[in-house]
């Protein structure tokens, strides 16, 4: 049962892990996950200082960013817990 049509921050950033899973440029996170530019930074951010997701220097896009094997964890704990939830439904 889904509670509110609003993500909340949990559904953003394992949306935001997911595109990252194989490496992405931050335009293709931002609308891969439909978020805002303003958002994009916020959860960049933070994924990014907490260790989720690392920034590599690559070709075009010239930055790349790639979600690290503690980001892994947390997105298979993320979903493990909306399973639990019966969220299932997004």
């Amino acid at each position: 049962m889904k509670i509110n049509n609003r993500r909340s921050n949990l559904e953003i950033i394992a949306d935001m892990l997911r595109v990252g899973e194989n490496g992405a440029g931050k335009t293709e996170i931002m609308y891969s996950a439909n978020m805002s530019y303003a958002q994009i930074q916020k959860y960049l951010g933070f994924l990014m200082g907490q260790g989720y997701i690392a920034k590599m220097k690559m070709g075009n896009p010239c930055v790349t960013y790639q979600v690290t094997d503690t980001g892994s964890k947390l997105l298979k704990s993320i979903d493990s817990i909306t399973e639990m939830l019966g969220w299932l439904d997004r």
